[in-house]
């Protein structure tokens, strides 16, 4: 004899205001989407504008710091970044797209897809907040430990 929980046989109704929120917010994730992909463009064309005129970048700049760096490394920075940028804006974006097509179709299969994808991009983003924090905490400490060692 099998214990069943009462939520085994509870069914999830979609009514039309749910349905008219989730349309909005796919057309805002959409929005968001499309503006974060011109952003990652923006950011490319840049690293390579950075990258072709290279420690020409560092020189002009009179920049110790630049100096040493050029702009070579600061157009690579800027690659990564926009790579790091893709992953969330495209996990957003699929997310919106499968979730007008589900309104439209009525389709469960789209809906799961969509929402697996939301969650994709709330997982993306927290792991990236995770290593942000880390790091901010790694540059502080490193910060403290440099002050310190200059007052010795």
């Amino acid at each position: 004899m099998e214990n069943n929980s009462p939520f085994d046989s509870f069914e999830l109704q979609f009514s039309p205001v749910a349905q008219s929120f989730f349309r909005e917010t796919a057309k805002w994730a959409k929005f968001i989407s499309i503006v974060g992909f011109i952003f990652i463009g923006l950011y490319v064309l840049i690293a390579l504008m950075m990258i072709a005129a290279g420690s020409t970048i560092g020189a002009m700049s009179g920049n110790p710091m630049m100096g040493a760096m050029g702009g070579t490394t600061l157009g690579i920075i800027y690659l990564v970044g926009a790579l790091l940028y893709f992953f969330p804006i495209r996990y957003l974006y699929l997310f919106s797209s499968k979730a007008l097509t589900a309104l439209e179709s009525k389709s469960t299969d789209y809906l799961t897809d969509s929402l697996e994808n939301l969650k994709s991009h709330y997982k993306f983003m927290g792991i990236l907040m995770i290593v942000v924090i880390g790091l901010m905490i790694l540059g502080f400490i490193f910060g403290i430990a440099g002050a310190f060692a200059a007052t010795m």
